[in-house]
């Protein structure tokens, strides 16, 4: 389907990303995806947000990828939207039988009418035909929407975070999951677990803003569908499709950062070192290139970054980029399929690892370490993985975030634990904890 585009030079990016969030709030579907200017070789937009949907797909796992592929064939444009993690489910024998307090859609996408992105200094505004005559209009709002100045960002009010698994289960599941391991049931498995908040009423715009402030990821998202809120600071990409080149970027190994520059460094090389960080990263690899490799021109699999460390305002990361040459032919969707769910959220052997995070987490992960992202008109896409995020159901006012660890023959019930503390401190800081 045909778009009207048309760009405008803007001189404060900060300014109009800012304006732009809150200029469309009111609407009803919003995926809003910032990259916070990193240093990426792999990155198209600066920012891109869709919003005013005209037509949407919208169900549960049951065939669920057969339906997005005949609904982005049928479309022919610009599709937006997220993918749980529960379509596994899909994929797989496999089930979800853990509660579900946020009551997401296990598929969401949409075909908005009003797209808007930012690139090297310009604002394009790309609309379909029945509200292009809105675009000057559009702009000027933007432009003239004035912010007073602000402090340090904070949380407007306190809320009360629940534990759903306290420090003393979580380390006996743990222990349950290396004798997994001892036994040879799996090498490596992501495990999570569930911080909560009942009964709570938040500004998910302020609390976006206060969260991109303090960790500035390349995969900042805010997303509103119908009530039911995405705040997140990713900073995984899940997978990446431009022509036949084909990108995946798992992450797998971290450490803290430091206040001291010095300290800061040590810790830097101390993860790039560190052998049980190193094992979590490389037996991910491999399962992301098996999984390619079923699409993929044969040989054209290749790992072109192992481990290399990628520092962020929060955390220091080992990141590896795994690129392959897709088949000619090969739907795009088919392809999203064949990886899914992500190797870094699951573990491997994959199959196993799932079974075994189900019987283990006490929480359906839902949206968190699902994928967010879009599928443009020629097919290509690129999504993120929902790690480091908040989920927020405003009509149940049930407020949730979930962090986890890769569980290897090394790891200590007990650092296991601190590192998902560290992952949540960005998290607890904004919501007032």
């Amino acid at each position: 389907m045909n778009r009207t585009s048309i760009s405008y030079e803007i001189n404060d990016a900060d300014s109009v990303k800012k304006a732009l969030l809150h200029w469309c709030a009111p609407n009803e579907e919003i995926i809003f995806l910032d990259s916070n200017n990193y240093q990426q070789e792999h990155s198209s937009f600066d920012l891109i947000v869709a919003f005013d949907a005209l037509t949407a797909l919208k169900t549960d796992y049951h065939n669920a990828f057969e339906d997005l592929r005949e609904y982005r064939s049928i479309t022919a444009d610009w599709i937006f939207g997220y993918l749980t993690y529960d379509l596994k489910n899909d994929v797989e024998a496999l089930t979800s039988s853990n509660p579900d307090h946020l009551e997401f859609p296990d598929l969401y996408f949409f075909q908005p009418k009003k797209i808007i992105y930012l690139k090297q200094g310009r604002l394009y505004f790309d609309y379909l035909p029945m509200v292009d005559d809105e675009i000057e209009s559009d702009f000027r709002e933007i432009s003239e929407i004035a912010f007073p100045e602000s402090g340090t960002p904070s949380s407007e009010q306190q809320i009360k975070i629940k534990l759903r698994i306290h420090k003393d289960e979580y380390h006996t599941k743990v222990k349950e999951m290396l004798t997994h391991i001892h036994r040879g049931d799996i090498y490596e498995a992501n495990f999570c677990q569930e911080f909560y908040a009942e009964e709570v009423v938040i500004d998910p715009v302020h609390i976006f803003e206060n969260l991109n402030a303090i960790s500035r990821p390349p995969f900042a998202t805010y997303l509103k569908l119908e009530g039911k809120y995405l705040i997140s600071a990713s900073p995984e990409r899940y997978l990446r499709k431009q022509g036949t080149a084909v990108i995946s970027q798992p992450i797998k190994g971290t450490a803290r950062r430091a206040r001291d520059p010095e300290e800061d460094l040590r810790l830097i090389k101390a993860l790039e070192t560190d052998p049980k960080e190193r094992s979590e990263n490389v037996m991910i690899v491999d399962l992301v290139r098996n999984d390619l490799s079923r699409l993929a021109v044969k040989g054209s699999v290749q790992v072109s970054e192992l481990c290399k460390v990628y520092t962020f305002e929060q955390v220091h990361q080992l990141i590896s980029t795994v690129r392959a040459e897709l088949k000619p032919g090969v739907d795009p969707v088919d392809l999203v399929k064949a990886t899914f769910p992500m190797g870094s959220m699951t573990g491997a052997p994959k199959i196993s690892a799932m079974k075994i995070i189900e019987e283990l987490e006490e929480t359906r992960r839902g949206l968190y370490s699902g994928a967010v992202g879009y599928f443009n008109p020629e097919g290509d896409f690129d999504f993120n993985v929902i790690i480091r995020s908040i989920l927020y159901n405003a009509d149940n006012q049930y407020l949730s975030f979930s962090v986890g660890g890769a569980i290897t023959a090394k790891s200590d019930p007990e650092k296991e634990y601190e590192e998902c503390l560290i992952k949540a401190k960005a998290l607890r800081e904004v919501l007032g904890n």
